[in-house]
């Protein structure tokens, strides 16, 4: 049976996985309310298409921190992609080389930095959490450097885990013919006594509960990549990551894995963008499984958009081959969207071409 969707490669991936494997990837925090409201908000965002424009040409190129990629179709940071696939990320890293655009590489992955790097040119982000240990932070950000990451995304929704059941319910742990590559080598101090199986949780354990807006200062004198400031949901925390130096914000809730009952992200684009002002890009991740939501993101305001869980499902099921096959799916989507919108362009998206169930009654814009 052919795939004609993202969400298709879920069920495949669920039939693949070991269930302690696919929770892993698929399950969100407590009640998972916000889990289904990322995909939910979506679909109460409908189109004012515009008609009778030529849309024979369609440009979806764009820039993100001043590198040219493709489509605004960028790949998020997700753990331990081992366990979808033997290959991993470095399959992930293939397939979005392959498709012209950005991948994040997480700080919790089954290949190091410079493994991935190894995989070919490309433009890559490194992921990153602040540990106890700054000096285990400055070893990771020096190694990504070396290895030609492009920038850091600072993930700072989390200074401690979300409640995730299905995980405790699985008694979650890393299989043990894996390990987080980029810990290894590291001077580690303490991390060094633990074996490879507690390594993932005793990493886990050393996130630092102390992280504020000063960390990011300091980041920035240990590093001249740009950092995106990730987790961002509220209009004064986008003020506050631009006042530390932020090169841009990523309204995310971490996939809905840490605190449940936010909004979806896509409710909380738009209250970050008006406070970002242009001054920084705004990009979103979360509950993103068609062109039309990826459409919907930038007529919001987002610069682009990141995908997490189709990447580990369509990795599972098909490995490089299924990752480049929902990069290849979202971008025919989001071209067609374009089309049938009257979009040209990114720059020819505008707020006017959607309407959201909490607009006020549109008073009709005048030609």
């Amino acid at each position: 049976m052919e795939i004609t969707n993202v969400t298709e490669y879920e069920a495949i991936a669920k039939e693949k996985l070991p269930k302690m494997v696919y929770d892993y990837y698929a399950s969100g925090a407590e009640d998972q309310w916000t889990l289904k409201e990322n995909r939910n908000a979506f679909s109460r965002i409908l189109f004012r298409p515009r008609i009778l424009i030529d849309v024979s040409k369609i440009d979806m190129t764009t820039t993100v921190l001043g590198f040219k990629i493709s489509m605004p179709i960028m790949i998020a940071p997700t753990a331990m992609q081992k366990m979808a696939h033997p290959e991993g990320e470095y399959a992930t890293a293939r397939a979005a080389s392959a498709a012209g655009t950005i991948m994040t590489l997480s700080s919790w992955a089954t290949s190091s930095v410079e493994e991935v790097a190894s995989t070919g040119p490309g433009i890559r982000f490194f992921q990153l959490y602040v540990y106890k240990d700054r000096n285990v932070v400055a070893q990771l950000v020096r190694r990504a450097e070396r290895a030609g990451f492009k920038a850091i995304a600072l993930t700072v929704d989390t200074p401690r885990l979300g409640r995730r059941e299905a995980d405790i319910k699985n008694r979650f742990t890393l299989p043990p013919f894996l390990t987080l590559k980029n810990f290894e080598g590291l001077n580690l101090g303490k991390m060094d006594k633990t074996d490879d199986s507690g390594l993932a949780s005793y990493v886990a354990g050393q996130i630092d509960r102390s992280l504020s807006w000063k960390d990011v200062k300091w980041l920035q004198t240990i590093t001249s990549l740009p950092i995106l400031v990730k987790g961002v949901l509220t209009a004064e925390d986008a003020r506050l990551a631009i006042q530390a130096g932020a090169a841009g914000i990523i309204v995310s809730n971490h996939g809905a894995r840490q605190l449940d009952y936010v909004p979806a992200t896509i409710m909380a684009l738009e209250e970050v963008v008006k406070a970002a002002q242009g001054r920084v890009p705004v990009f979103l991740d979360g509950g993103v499984r068609r062109g039309t939501d990826v459409f919907k993101a930038l007529a919001l305001g987002a610069s682009g958009i990141f995908i997490g869980r189709p990447v580990v499902f369509s990795l599972a099921a098909e490995g490089e081959a299924g990752v480049r096959k929902v990069l290849q799916m979202l971008r025919d989507e989001f071209e067609l969207t374009m089309a049938l919108s009257g979009c040209r362009s990114l720059k020819e998206i505008t707020r006017n071409h959607i309407v959201a169930d909490w607009d006020e009654p549109r008073v009709v814009p005048r030609l």
